[in-house]
């Protein structure tokens, strides 16, 4: 059952934990494309390995999504999530060219 209150689960019994849901809102879309596309940039470490692996070609496929999603949500955005989309697609583009043309500004 879910707990309204934290967006937690528990699953009845009194000895398990609560698990983690993310809200309910467009961020939660967003984040799993922005997080691993820092990552695969290389700029910020893999926590699975607690290193730098960038890996740009996987990190423009993460921008291209962000990117569709954009063009498939077009007119259908609060200006918050159109504002906060844009932003994290602005932030990655230009981390990619820098990082793609040798720049590290």
């Amino acid at each position: 059952m879910k707990d309204s209150e934290n967006g937690t689960v528990k699953n009845g019994r009194p000895d398990e934990a609560k698990e983690f849901l993310p809200p309910l809102e467009f961020s939660s879309l967003v984040l799993p494309f922005y997080m691993p596309a820092l990552i695969k940039l290389g700029l910020i470490e893999d926590p699975t390995t607690n290193r730098f692996q960038p890996n740009m070609d996987h990190g423009r496929r993460l921008i291209d999504l962000l990117d569709l999603l954009k063009e498939k949500t077009q007119g259908n955005l609060e200006p918050g999530e159109e504002k906060f989309l844009s932003s994290a697609i602005l932030q990655l583009k230009e981390a990619y060219l820098r990082k793609s043309s040798g720049r590290e500004d």
